[in-house]
């Protein structure tokens, strides 16, 4: 087994007054030539955004992209004619493929929007663009994980270009669960919203990552109440 930590405190961050973000790996002015990415996965940020403030139009290509609110409404249009709100509780998945624009809106005048910003690399390119999102209140559990991102169109969850799988955990102190790698090969980066837990003997807290590969399974438990996003992707691209 290999492992790799990014404690939250040694990400980089940006404080731009309407959008305050941390980022895992280099991103914009962040420039870490150790930290570019862990495996197929290129971006992990983690933003709040301002009341009444957003992202304007922009254009992505050939990236997947999920969104994972922690807090907040945030409004999304695009230029595939999208137009929608994603709130805590729902994933939000875009495959930009040959190109698409797209805004993203603080509609709230009273409270900041969190949410995560994820990027993977695609197995394939120039794909038709697509848009999709999830509510996770029918799918949820309680001190185990779920599937909310895969492969596969017929899977639980949001699907994407690329074998990769992501699960959620929300934990009660005391409480565990293992993860068994799904392709071989693949790796995990497991991300810790909230809370504290040990995985595979190592403390983690509050925005710690930690990237694993080179084992078929993972244990995580809770040694506070804890919510973990773990995301399996390819460690070769």
């Amino acid at each position: 087994m290999k492992t790799i930590i990014h404690r939250a405190e040694t990400r980089g961050h940006a404080n731009h007054g309407w959008l305050d973000s941390h980022h895992t790996f280099s991103f914009a002015n962040y420039y870490n030539p150790e930290r570019m990415h862990f495996g197929v996965l290129r971006v992990l940020n983690d933003d709040t955004v301002e009341a009444g403030m957003g992202f304007g139009t922009h254009p992505h290509d050939n990236m997947e992209i999920v969104s994972i609110p922690l807090e907040g409404d945030l409004e999304h249009k695009d230029s595939m004619g999208n137009i929608a709100v994603i709130k805590e509780g729902d994933v939000q998945v875009m495959s930009a493929g040959t190109g698409i624009t797209h805004s993203e809106y603080n509609q709230n005048k009273d409270k900041e929007v969190k949410f995560l910003q994820i990027w993977l690399f695609p197995n394939e390119k120039n794909v038709t663009p697509r848009y999709d999102q999830i509510s996770l209140k029918d799918i949820e559990k309680e001190n185990e994980f779920y599937q909310v991102l895969s492969p596969n169109k017929e899977d639980q969850g949001v699907w994407i270009h690329q074998d990769a799988w992501f699960h959620l955990g929300k934990f009660t102190k005391g409480n565990a669960d293992e993860y068994r790698i799904k392709k071989e090969g693949n790796g995990v980066y497991a991300f810790i919203i909230d809370g504290e837990v040990e995985i595979n003997n190592e403390k983690l807290s509050k925005r710690d990552g930690m990237g694993i590969w080179n084992t078929d399974t993972i244990k995580v438990k809770a040694t506070e109440n804890a919510r973990v996003l773990l995301m399996e992707v390819p460690m070769v691209m």
